[in-house]
């Protein structure tokens, strides 16, 4: 404990520190500080308090302020540069702050040095002063909350899979602390085991659960906020993970399709799997299904990382029959889909056939110096396609155009229509081929061809002239003419002209075409109108060698002649109906010839025969003939008989005649009776020949020995015969010899 005089001494100290001061002030530079002291309070650890000191020359002279320190744990000084020349009455402002690093009392001072300030008495310069400017500030230690780990890192985890980490919040402060909130933040990322607000008293702890459950690949990054009345008051736990996709087999291609494959044959693809997913894949087994089918090159067991594919494999297909096939390739791993089926397909085909249609070609006679078209194709009917790589033609005369190579045919499918042309260069049979070379199974495909080289047609007439000599007047003759083409290729004749007026044509309608050795057959009618020669000529145009063929024509017109019957009229008198009775007559010419065509009689009981139609009487000659009478009911009967004829005159022959009835006849029997003394009846035969046989004509025994017989008739011979009855009825011989008798003629 100080004592009173002590204390006494340190006051008349100061005094004289003030008095000498103030006289200083005055007269000399001098530093001060507002405040002099300065004191912080209380300030919590690891945070920090600031204040402001003006440091100002109040004296009447610069000063030259050359050093500024600090001491005490804590304290610092900012915003003083030195040395500095403070004018008088000049000041600055420092900043001096306080952040206490341990709970306590914490003091200090700032000391700066300068100089320029002179004793008043003698006039001398003092050495450096000090001003000194005391600190003092007590740390608190308040709640403050810190988490264990700082930040929390899952990892990779597969998708679909989770991962649980602990975290501690611990307050490692001096007061309770609240942490009322937690916010998370980030995809996949959530806490559990923390229930809030809880309270920590200082150094205590609180643990809780953060887990990842990734919902996707790829880098994810999250935070806890934690909110507390701490000094922090919020704290950030910073969260990160990567999800990782789970490992799947795809492949690539994802299927198989070998198309068409001919039968024997075989066609081979390649293929990969790729691990798709975030994890390593290994494949152990490797099966294959479907008929024809096998794989190759791959390796087993095979680990493929996360993105890696394989090694190419080969599957093949080999069919053995035709028709589809399809299969499956099956591999076996550890992926998320176990088992990846790949599948497979192929058609196996019968190998390509190439068939021509037509199979040949024939272009029959084509004349010298023209040409001649057909088309033909030529189709697959296998099961692949065929390349058809090579044509080539053979045979005089034939050439080949539009079959545009090399040309492939699909199953099925015909090749477009190619031309082939045949021009003969003479006459004669040609033939050839068209071979066309592919890769079908008949890989040479001939196509014949055949045709005949002729000569132009030619048309010949036969006769070569027509002459119809004398024609009477009014009258016509017809004489046939035949055409032929006599030529080696067909003829058309395109035109007929007729000249002279008493000449026609018929049978002939152009335009009409005959082949090589063709004939046609038609009319030329000669019909003169008035007497005299006539003359013309019948022409046949076509695109035959003789494009014109004249056929002369020729006949005379002579004067009609006469003609007459005699006699005049018949008369037939009495004749029985149904009977006939015939009367001659003819037919005779004068002048000229006369040509009768027909006779035609006015009533059918008359009939003439011995004239055939149509008949000629020369001039001067006559011709017989017969007409019959023939009634058919009883009465005077008429008629008439006029002929037909070119002559200049017409004939009526006149008819007459009677029908009278017709007799009618019985024939009476007689014959002497029997001797014997039991005849009771007679039995009457006839027949139609004395040596029979005869037939019974009475219906009943005749009692006597008279018999009329009413059935016969007339024109006919009739033998008669009779036999004796008696009472046993037992019948005789016939009666000998017959008796014979005759029926008239009607």
């Amino acid at each position: 404990m100080r004592d009173r005089s002590s204390q006494l001494k340190a006051v008349k100290c100061v005094l004289v520190l003030i008095f000498l001061l103030l006289f200083a002030s005055g007269a000399f530079g001098q530093l001060t500080a507002n405040p002099s002291t300065i004191n912080f309070g209380n300030v919590p650890l690891r945070t920090g308090a600031t204040q402001s000191v003006a440091i100002a020359n109040s004296g009447g002279q610069s000063l030259n302020l050359s050093l500024a320190g600090i001491t005490g744990t804590g304290f610092s000084l900012s915003g003083l540069a030195s040395p500095v020349i403070l004018s008088p009455g000049q000041s600055l402002n420092v900043t001096v702050a306080f952040s206490p690093q341990s709970a306590g009392t914490a003091t200090g001072s700032i000391s700066l040095t300068y100089n320029g300030a002179f004793r008043h008495h003698d006039r001398r310069t003092n050495n450096a002063s000090v001003l000194t400017v005391s600190l003092s500030g007590t740390g608190t230690s308040s709640g403050f909350v810190v988490a264990s780990p700082g930040s929390v890192s899952f990892g990779s985890l597969l998708v679909g899979n989770s991962q649980t980490q602990a975290v501690s919040l611990t307050n490692s402060g001096g007061t309770s602390v609240t942490v009322s909130q937690a916010t998370t933040q980030g995809s996949g990322f959530s806490v559990s085991g923390l229930t809030l607000p809880v309270t920590l008293p200082a150094g205590w702890s609180t643990s809780f659960s953060v887990t990842f459950a990734p919902q996707a690949a790829g880098t994810a990054n999250g935070n806890i906020a934690f909110a507390s009345n701490a000094s922090n008051s919020t704290l950030n736990l910073p969260l990160s993970g990567s999800g990782m996709a789970p490992s799947s087999l795809s492949p690539i291609p994802a299927g198989l399709n070998f198309g068409n494959v001919q039968t024997g044959n075989n066609q081979t693809l390649t293929g990969t799997v790729t691990n798709s997913g975030g994890s390593s894949v290994t494949v152990t087994q490797a099966a294959v299904t479907g008929s024809g089918f096998t794989v190759n090159g791959l390796n087993l067991p095979l680990t493929l990382a996360p993105g890696q594919s394989s090694p190419n494999f080969n599957v093949v297909f080999a069919p053995q029959s035709a028709g589809a096939a399809s299969g499956t390739l099956s591999l076996t791993s550890n992926a998320s889909n176990p088992t990846l089926n790949i599948p497979l397909s192929g058609t196996g085909v019968t190998g390509g056939v190439l068939a021509a249609n037509p199979s040949s070609l024939n272009f029959g006679n084509v004349q010298t110096g023209n040409n001649q078209t057909l088309a033909g194709t030529v189709t697959n009917s296998g099961g692949s396609s065929v390349t058809i790589t090579q044509a080539a033609v053979t045979g005089s005369g034939f050439t080949v155009n539009g079959l545009n190579l090399p040309l492939t045919l699909a199953p099925g499918h015909s090749s477009p229509s190619f031309n082939v042309v045949f021009a003969p260069q003479s006459t004669g049979a040609s033939s050839g081929y068209f071979s066309l070379t592919s890769n079908a199974l008949n890989p040479t495909l001939n196509i014949s061809f055949s045709g005949t080289g002729v000569a132009p047609g030619t048309l010949s007439a036969n006769p070569a002239s027509l002459g119809f000599g004398n024609v009477q007047v009014s009258n016509n003759q017809t004489l046939s003419e035949t055409v032929t083409n006599v030529g080696g290729s067909s003829v058309t004749i395109s035109q007929d002209t007729i000249t002279g007026t008493a000449f026609s044509v018929t049978g002939l309608n152009p335009p009409v075409t005959l082949t090589s050795g063709q004939s046609i057959t038609f009319s030329v009618t000669f019909a003169p109108s008035s007497a005299g020669s006539s003359s013309g000529n019948f022409a046949v145009a076509s695109n035959a060698s003789d494009s014109s063929l004249n056929i002369p024509l020729s006949g005379t017109g002579t004067a009609a002649g006469q003609f007459a019957v005699t006699p005049a009229s018949l008369a037939f008198g009495n004749v029985v109906v149904a009977t006939s009775a015939n009367l001659p007559a003819q037919l005779s010419a004068s002048g000229a010839s006369v040509t009768v065509t027909s006779a035609n009689l006015s009533s059918s009981e008359f009939t003439l025969s011995g004239l055939s139609f149509p008949v000629t009487i020369p001039a001067g000659n006559n011709v017989q003939f017969t007409v019959a009478f023939t009634p058919q009911a009883t009465g005077v009967a008429s008629g008439t008989v006029s002929f037909a004829s070119n002559a200049s005159n017409s004939v009526v022959l006149s008819l007459s005649g009677t029908g009278t009835p017709t007799p009618i006849h019985s024939v009476s029997l007689s014959w002497t009776a029997s001797t014997s003394s039991d005849v009771v009846g007679y039995n009457i035969y006839r027949g139609a020949s004395s040596a029979g046989p005869y037939s019974k004509i009475n219906s009943s025994l005749n009692a006597g020995t008279n018999y009329t017989d009413n059935s016969v008739v007339d024109g006919q011979t009739y033998y008669y015969v009779s036999t004796a009855v008696n009472s046993n009825n037992q019948e005789s011989a016939y009666s000998s010899p017959p008796q014979q008798t005759v029926i008239p003629a009607p």
